[in-house]
């Protein structure tokens, strides 16, 4: 074959012999020898699961040096849309589609190709478009194609000459010779044309059936099979260049994708990605997604604890000047005697719990590590917290939740009477700049233990180590020196106190910090009761359960022994 049939919309390489395409094979140079003058469908990037992919036909060409392609469009508006991409250079790569496929290594010796394709990237490198046809108006009044042959160019002139009869044979003609088959395509209806390439996609797969059976019936042993690029469809005997080089370049990036989605039915083991290792978890047990939990030691470690649950505090409350020493003269009738008024109050102790269960067919199963015992640092870890919370800030749920932890029994400090807490509250036009001042200055009232703490959120606390000087520096360089500065021994970061608002002198304000030193708050657990483990067998469910239950009270036992600082809300 020299020509094709018509003149082309555009031309070129649909594969190139003898070149190592991305995907590792190697075309022979007579693989496809039987395909010179066939004509196949031209699709885009081997869509072959909706007949709007088809964009025309291509009229292949046996070369030398592989199978040239000479493209068609049919006039669709997707085959427009291909035009113009070609056109304008956005698309230059071809890519074929084969089926009964003989490889020996990576050598294919035979195929048959069933479709050509444009495609964004091939397999093969010098598969690509060479020549475009340009069609203008009629107001250029010229129009012309440039075709490469092997060791020059040719200009054709196409201005409607009748002597030319390169013009008239390059036409591709109906049966009637009036009309080219292009120009017959343009007058379908889009249902019209929905329905031909609905044809033409139904012949691929006819023809791809049809191949299959009689490579059944040959019962040829050199016949290598080939993972095929379409849908849920089994496998059959065929290459689509394109989709392989895809994968390949996925299986870089991925290191298994490619292994994965092939089943390596040509060539080396099937079903391969059986082989493969199982994923190894980087450690040993899950771990645990959760907010910061390093201020709830610093919290349960730094109370002080008494041996029994119920804490009683009593004061004399000798500021009156009634308690003042007085003088005595001698001709006073009588000496007058001091009243010391006594101040009490009692907590009493509240039961806080965490309860899991687990089913032994998995305690059993679970071999990797010890599920019970992970499982039990969870309910240990997140009860001080929950302890450690109520201590703050109370559990802060609703007054009518039946989970809700006593704040009578565990009094929180952020709720605590004003005898044993110090509750400052500032303006909504407070800023970071001059809070510094005001817990300094509000410290000042502070009666307690001499190492107080300043429990704050990370956001705060990144605020005012950003504060600078009118000259740009840093006036607190470390979180030391913001301490020093504070008259705190050190800054605790609470994830819960960050947008934490709470009712104060009947406004609502946002929680700033709160200082104290934590020697002034007892925790009373009778003996044994301080934090119990219990498990159980549920028989008739084949359950494991486990229980973790305190029981305890805590308050604050000295006077003006914290400081909240907040701000009210705008």
């Amino acid at each position: 074959m020299t020509a094709p049939d018509g003149i082309a919309d555009f031309d070129g390489w649909a594969t190139v012999s003898n070149v190592k395409c991305s995907d590792g094979r190697v075309i022979a140079r007579q693989a496809f020898e039987q395909n010179d003058g066939a004509v196949v469908p031209l699709v885009w990037q081997h869509g072959h699961d909706n007949v709007t992919n088809v964009l025309g036909h291509a009229q292949l060409e046996k070369k030398p040096e592989g199978v040239y392609a000479y493209g068609f469009f049919n006039g669709s508006a997707q085959a427009e849309h291909a035009r113009e991409l070609i056109e304008h250079g956005d698309v230059t790569s071809l890519s074929i589609f084969a089926n009964h496929l003989r490889q020996e290594g990576n050598i294919v010796r035979h195929g048959n190709i069933v479709e050509v394709s444009l495609v964004l990237k091939g397999a093969n490198p010098k598969a690509t478009i060479e020549n475009v046809s340009m069609a203008h108006g009629d107001s250029d009044g010229y129009s012309a194609i440039i075709k490469m042959g092997d060791d020059d160019a040719v200009h054709e002139d196409f201005e409607g000459s009748e002597d030319s009869e390169d013009s008239e044979d390059s036409e591709d003609k109906s049966p009637d010779g009036d009309k080219t088959i292009g120009e017959i395509l343009s007058t379908l209806s889009d249902e019209q044309m929905e329905a031909v390439n609905y044809l033409i996609a139904a012949a691929i797969d006819g023809e791809s059936e049809d191949s299959e059976e009689t490579d059944e019936e040959n019962n040829e042993g050199d016949n290598m099979k080939h993972n095929v690029f379409e849908g849920d469809k089994a496998p059959e005997n065929v290459l689509s260049h394109a989709d392989f080089a895809e994968l390949v370049e996925t299986a870089k990036r991925n290191n298994s994708t490619l292994l994965e989605e092939l089943r390596h039915s040509d060539y080396g083991i099937e079903n391969i990605g059986y082989l493969f290792p199982d994923a190894k978890s980087i450690s040993d047990e899950p771990m645990f997604l959760d907010r910061d939990q390093s201020w709830v030691s610093v919290v349960m470690n730094g109370t002080k604890h008494s041996p029994f649950a119920r804490i009683k505090s009593i004061f004399a409350d000798i500021r009156d000047d009634k308690a003042r020493a007085k003088g005595y003269a001698k001709k006073a009738q009588k000496k007058t005697d001091e009243v010391i008024k006594l101040l009490t109050r009692t907590t009493s102790p509240t039961t806080i719990y965490k309860k899991q269960r687990l089913d032994r067919d998995d305690v059993v199963d679970i071999t990797d590590f010890n599920v019970v015992a992970w499982l039990k640092s969870e309910m240990k870890g997140k009860l001080s917290e929950e302890i450690a919370r109520a201590i703050l800030i109370g559990d802060g749920r609703q007054m009518t939740d039946p989970d809700r932890v006593d704040d009578e029994a565990i009094r929180p400090i952020i709720k605590e009477n004003d005898l044993y807490a110090i509750h400052k509250s500032l303006e909504a036009t407070t800023t970071d700049e001059t809070l510094v001042d005001d817990i300094v200055m509000a410290s000042a009232d502070l009666e307690g233990s001499g190492s107080p703490t300043l429990f704050i959120s990370k956001k705060r606390l990144v605020r005012m180590l950003l504060l600078k000087d009118k000259n740009g520096r840093r006036l607190y360089e470390t979180e030391a020196a913001l301490a020093g500065a504070l008259g705190v021994t050190k800054i605790v970061t609470v994830p819960q106190f960050d947008g934490l608002e709470h009712e104060l002198k009947g406004a609502t304000h946002e929680l700033l910090g709160i200082v104290v030193d934590l020697r002034d708050y007892t925790i009373g657990s009778n003996a044994g009761a301080e934090l119990g483990m219990a498990e159980t067998f549920d028989l008739d469910f084949n359950q494991y359960k486990y229980l973790a239950e305190t029981r305890l009270s805590g308050s604050l036992t000295a006077p003006y022994s914290a400081l909240t600082i907040s701000r009210k809300k705008a």
